[in-house]
């Protein structure tokens, strides 16, 4: 999928957190009548994110940011570790047959059509083929580390995000308990209950969608470098399993 599709799909997934997180805000604005048996004007989402002064919203950005963040590197390590892009079926049974024919030329021109880490990988073992099998092996091996890392650099900025957010949540949270006391110290009359409303819902809020965001993200961080090693490690076996003809090859001309 093409940067624009990424970007609608990223776009798309946050606007249905955003409206979601509206429509919490709405039935908060609901709440029930007070023991008084006066309506109290509760906080809306709104003013939970635009009301609460300059250090507020840059919390609340940096949190839309990471949230955004967050579903792009989801999506874009969903479409870039598939089996069928690194492990391409084509591929494989295009170098299987080169090999069985002895065609060295064949099974690279088969690499370079089809680009992908288990097409680095057997151009590292095709490299040092006139150097014996076992270096063949170690290249093998070296090469798939390297694709190995590569991946992990993609899915890492998953675990970024989890981890960012819910310090992002709490620093939202540190600043609406000091809107809320600073409301205490200065705000008299009906002002006073509705701007403390806004300001515990600003701590509130901002927790709560830190940990909206980490969970996820940390979830699928795991899940996403579980398949990713595990895939390497099919390429690698695969690698190995079509090179072994070299091996015999060897032998044959020894003897």
């Amino acid at each position: 999928m093409s940067g624009k599709g990424r970007f609608g799909w990223a776009t798309l997934a946050l606007t249905g957190l955003l409206t979601a997180a509206g429509g919490a805000g709405n039935l908060y604005a609901q709440a029930a009548p007070a023991a008084g048996g006066e309506a109290v004007q509760g906080a809306t989402f709104y003013q939970v994110v635009f009301g609460c002064g300059v250090a507020n919203l840059v919390c609340w950005i940096m949190i839309f940011a990471c949230s955004f963040a967050a579903v792009w590197f989801l999506i874009d390590c969903i479409l870039a570790i598939r089996r069928d892009k690194l492990i391409p079926p084509q591929l494989v049974e295009g170098v299987r047959e080169a090999l069985s024919h002895g065609d060295l030329g064949a099974a690279l021109e088969a690499c370079e059509v089809n680009p992908s880490p288990l097409a680095r990988i057997l151009m590292g073992g095709f490299a040092n083929v006139s150097e014996g099998y076992e270096v063949i092996q170690e290249a093998v091996g070296s090469c798939a580390g390297m694709e190995t890392e590569k991946l992990m650099q993609r899915v890492n900025y998953l675990n970024l995000c989890g981890q960012i957010a819910p310090m992002l949540g709490l620093l939202g949270t540190v600043v609406g308990m000091v809107l809320a006391f600073a409301t205490l110290a200065s705000a008299t009359g009906a002002a006073k209950s509705q701007l403390l409303a806004v300001a515990i819902s600003t701590a509130l809020y901002t927790t709560v969608f830190g940990l909206m965001i980490a969970v996820p993200c940390l979830l699928g961080y795991t899940l996403l470098k579980n398949y990713a090693v595990r895939l390497i490690l099919e390429s690698e076996a695969t690698v190995l399993d079509l090179i072994k003809v070299l091996r015999n090859a060897e032998v044959e001309q020894e003897e």
